[in-house]
């Protein structure tokens, strides 16, 4: 589950330099710019062929097994060369180096801009991508889509944001589920001030993931590129002020946690009760069953509180996709290999039951026994039926930058550093705008907004 963290990021290229030094050529075939005939697909498919795939989803090899007993002649060859950032350093150093790319690479929706400005991924049209649309949930696809209609990627799993949440503390200090974030903020000071040792939850100050799944699903717009060299950074929004006031002001009332989560402590406090909620995503559910195990039976899952009951909301933290490379030496084969993987039915489903993914196709999130499933740890409870519903409020126009890892060091040291300290949230989110502009500029880049 770490790869979900968003913990470490992107690397960063200046504008001038990604758009050269990432474009080297490793002397593979040209890609199609119009629709590949069938004939030549098939042609591809019978040639024997290896194509060499880096990801660190474990046990893939069950996925990748399906797709050769399909296709005989081509065989897939797996390397873990790191996760998320060691991955994408690595991807970066080959790129510019003109060799040693792979064919495919995991990429997660967060990174494929820095990707995309460099040239670095396949657009999948020509290879028939764009007909599996339908099949995934539409703000998935929003992200492996460019501006031009390109597919970039095939989406994977997903991260639609919830709140898992001790049902006995609840009880025991009688705190209804907050449906809203004004109920959310009264819960918390009041369990506080019946329990001093309790929280209703901790932000974690190291988390700039979790603040975007935030931003997300407050509606704001925190960056909108427009072709190679335009940004609009927008970070310190209404939106994202509003999250600023809110939980800032928590924070110094002191009355949730700011720990760094994913560490010993914060494992500890999970089973001990310190924290009677976790705002996550829908790889949560499991990933606490496992971590969380002393507190089985005590934990429930709802959406997250809103800031309009009308219009339910929510934002997206973790997930992955399949993209292919430009300068692969087997455009054909990979693309086939890329939406196989992720959206043929037995293997798609083997992500949800053997990875424990949670999907990104339409089918998988409509399956009765994959939404019916009853876990004991929830008590019962129809957890993976909640978190489909909530994917479906998911919005489809959220945008990352080229150079999140700027923006997630940035958010650590600012607004993260405000969380931890609880001072000024707000001032912070200033702050945060005004280093990523001043990076953006520095960059090449033609910066609007703040």
């Amino acid at each position: 589950m770490s790869r979900r963290l968003f913990l470490t990021t992107t690397g960063a290229l200046s504008l001038g330099a990604a758009l050269t030094a990432c474009g080297g050529d490793s002397g593979g075939s040209p890609a199609a710019t119009e629709p590949v005939g069938q004939a030549d697909i098939d042609k591809a498919m019978r040639t024997p062929t290896e194509l060499t795939f880096w990801t660190w989803v474990p046990d893939i090899a069950k996925e990748v097994a399906l797709f050769e007993k399909k296709y005989p002649a081509v065989k897939v060859k797996v390397v873990n060369a790191g996760q998320g950032t060691p991955q994408y350093t690595k991807l970066r150093t080959a790129l510019k180096a003109g060799s040693g790319a792979p064919d495919l690479v995991q990429i997660e929706y967060q990174a494929i801009p820095t990707f995309t400005i460099t040239d670095s991924l396949l657009d999948l049209r020509p290879y028939g991508a764009a007909a599996l649309k339908e099949r995934f949930l539409d703000w998935t696809w929003s992200q492996v889509s460019g501006a031009g209609g390109e597919v970039w990627a095939i989406p994977q799993d997903t991260g639609p944001m919830g709140m898992l949440y001790r049902q006995d503390i609840f009880d025991e200090h009688g705190i209804e589920v907050p449906t809203t974030w004004d109920e959310f903020a009264t819960a918390a000071r009041k369990l506080h001030k019946a329990d001093p040792d309790v929280y209703l939850t901790n932000l974690a100050a190291n988390q700039p993931a979790a603040w975007h799944g935030l931003q997300w699903q407050a509606g704001a717009k925190p960056y909108a590129t427009s072709g190679r060299s335009d940004i609009t950074i927008s970070v310190d929004d209404a939106a994202s002020r509003q999250l600023g006031e809110f939980w800032g002001g928590l924070a110094k009332e002191g009355v949730i946690g700011v720990e760094p989560d994913f560490t010993d402590a914060w494992y500890a406090a999970l089973n001990k009760g310190k924290y009677a909620t976790w705002i996550t995503a829908a790889w949560g559910p499991v990933f606490l069953s496992g971590s969380a195990k002393a507190t089985a039976g005590k934990w429930r899952a709802a959406p997250l509180p809103q800031w309009d009951k009308a219009k339910p909301s929510s934002g997206n933290w973790g997930g992955s996709t399949t993209a292919v490379i430009r300068a692969g030496k087997n455009p054909m084969a990979a693309a086939v290999f890329a939406q196989f993987l992720n959206s043929d039915p037995a293997s798609a489903r083997m992500f949800a039951t053997e990875q424990f993914f949670f999907p990104a196709t339409k089918a998988l999130l409509t399956d009765a026994e994959f939404i019916g499933q009853t876990p004991s740890f929830y008590g019962g409870q129809k957890v993976n039926q909640l978190f489909a519903d909530i994917g479906s409020t998911v919005d489809a126009d959220f945008q990352w930058p080229p150079f999140l890892d700027q923006a997630a060091t940035d958010w650590t040291e600012t607004v993260g550093k405000s969380l931890a300290d609880r001072t000024d949230t707000v001032r912070a989110l200033g702050t945060w705008q005004a280093r990523l502009t001043t990076y953006a500029k520095g960059q090449g880049f033609t910066v609007k907004g703040g």
